[in-house]
């Protein structure tokens, strides 16, 4: 047996068990990624996959143990290539980094520049996505960190860790009739246009749950992505925004109002991701160290090592 019949193998089962995308995503033919896994199931003395004709139809049970191992065999291959690269360039390589936009806009910047400064010969390379996306990123080693607030704590395959707090705020044409309140309630807003992010990001979640507990139906005018979109259209006048407060840390942001709303929707946790019993190189530990005053090199080892101490803020 051999790397490439586990690579073939895990391609299959990444690609719904179609031979054809698994060949062209490994660059090979379809007859050959079929031979070498036959060739493995006849050497481990099991069948893999059930099969009707030529075509697979499901993983076997016996195979569901063999992909197990195959997992954890490809996992330690990376670990091992990362030990290597590690040990030959202390100081160089690239921090691939998998984040929704309103981290990547408001607040990886910073700790994107210092660690520029720590480690300038280390490239970054930023993958933008919805949280499921980012999860995805990490667990298929695409990225070796991940930042989000929703969804990471999902996934068995990740360890994840809170990273900070957050709340959101509400954003007004310095015009508007409740720019005047201090204090602003779910009532007061309940029968606006309301301008925010699209149910999968950014805590959308909060605050869909908060309407519900009121028993009140919001007016959702509109639903975007991107903190700076749902601005924007704000400036337009097409309604009150809900947007992260990062997103209104900057100067930009001097002709709105901006009403905290965390005693409406609550608090929510910004949390950081690695794979499981990934091998993080220094300046991956390092970055984490920037994200958060919370976050060190111990903390993320023990928790990739599988202690389970309450990281919780």
């Amino acid at each position: 047996m051999n790397l490439h019949q586990f690579k073939f193998v895990q391609e299959a089962v990444r690609r719904n068990l179609n031979l054809t995308e698994a060949a062209k995503a490994l660059h090979t033919s379809q007859p050959g990624v079929s031979k070498a896994i036959i060739e493995l199931e006849e050497e481990l003395g099991v069948e893999i996959f059930a099969r009707h004709g030529k075509r697979l139809k499901r993983i076997t049970e016996p195979g569901q143990h063999v992909l197990a191992s195959i997992e954890l065999i490809m996992r330690e291959v990376g670990n091992l290539k990362r030990i290597g690269e590690q040990f030959s360039a202390q100081d160089s390589g690239t921090l691939s980094i998998a984040t929704t936009h309103t981290q990547a806009r408001y607040v990886l910047p910073v700790p994107v520049a210092k660690l520029r400064e720590a480690y300038p010969k280390v490239n970054v390379s930023l993958h933008q996505g919805s949280p499921d996306q980012v999860a995805r990123m990490v667990i298929d080693e695409v990225a070796e960190i991940g930042i989000a607030t929703e969804s990471l704590a999902d996934y068995a395959e990740l360890v994840t860790l809170p990273c900070y707090e957050w709340q959101h705020v509400l954003v007004l044409p310095k015009s508007h009739p409740l720019a005047d309140k201090e204090r602003i309630h779910l009532e007061d807003i309940a029968s606006e246009p309301i301008i925010t992010y699209h149910p999968s990001f950014t805590g959308r979640t909060r605050i869909d749950h908060a309407f519900a507990q009121k028993k009140l139906a919001p007016r959702i005018a509109l639903e975007a992505i991107d903190s700076d979109v749902i601005k924007t259209y704000v400036r337009l006048g097409l309604g009150v925004g809900i947007v992260a407060e990062m997103a209104v840390r900057d100067d930009s942001n001097a002709d709105l109002v901006v009403r905290p709303m965390g005693h409406v929707f609550g608090t929510n946790i910004a949390r950081v991701a690695f794979k499981r019993s990934a091998y993080l190189r220094n300046f991956v530990f390092k970055f984490a160290e920037l994200l958060s005053d919370r976050l060190d090199r111990n903390l993320i080892a023990k928790a990739l090592a599988g202690h389970h101490e309450d990281y919780e803020l």
